[in-house]
């Protein structure tokens, strides 16, 4: 049981980290623009003040707040640990990844920060144990609506995205790719991880029910 629980925070964690880094390099591909959620927390800080980061805190406790009203549920702590550590993780990516100064690299930047971030977003949804508050809107969207990953996604980042404009933040190209295929990849993305840690966690029951039946024939035995 120890071990499957392991195997459930390590997809969790790896994913966390994975996703984090493609929003890094999406970052560092600035030439194209950012992502919708991105352009939301641009307008607040360019009408009201504070700080980018503060304002990725401040929307993401307020989503909380709504989705713990709506599921009446306390968040789990998976989706707190979403909120505090994404941040940490970015500015760690952030500061290694070597300073894009040429267009080509930016381009290169985005395409493959995009993949790495729908990748991990879907590994570390797979465990269920509890998405952080922007993917758990589309997951009840899904869930309430029926539909796809995919359309879930691009209609909550499509309204925010143009509620960000509306408010001064920056849309570029890489906006509008991001709303359009992220959902692509996590579509199919998400099934695959589930399928693999049911595999991995298969194997870990198999391996105790032979361990158990050796240690009784041990003792029998003796």
């Amino acid at each position: 049981m120890k071990k499957v629980f392991m195997w459930k925070w390590l997809f969790y964690f790896v994913g966390l980290a994975i996703m984090s880094l493609g929003i890094s390099l999406i970052i560092e591909g600035k030439a194209l623009g950012v992502s919708p959620w991105d352009v939301l927390h641009v307008g607040l800080y360019k009408q009201i003040g504070l700080s980018v980061g503060s304002w990725t805190i401040i929307t993401g406790l307020i989503i909380v707040s709504i989705t713990t009203i709506y599921l009446k549920e306390w968040p789990k702590i998976a989706t707190w640990l979403n909120m505090l550590l994404i941040g940490s993780f970015v500015d760690l990516f952030t500061w290694i990844l070597p300073n894009s100064k040429s267009l080509p690299l930016d381009v290169f930047y985005f395409l493959s920060g995009l993949f790495v971030m729908s990748i991990g977003c879907a590994m570390y949804i797979s465990p269920r144990l509890g998405a952080g508050p922007r993917d758990t809107v589309m997951m009840i969207l899904v869930e309430k609506f029926g539909g796809s990953i995919r359309m879930a996604r691009f209609l909550t980042e499509t309204i925010v995205a143009i509620l960000g404009y509306l408010l001064g933040g920056p849309i570029g190209i890489g906006t509008v790719i991001i709303a359009l295929f992220t959902g692509y990849i996590i579509q199919p993305a998400l099934p695959f991880f589930e399928k693999l840690l049911a595999k991995r966690i298969a194997n870990e029951e198999n391996e105790s029910i032979i361990t158990n039946q050796n240690s009784k024939e041990l003792v029998k035995e003796s």
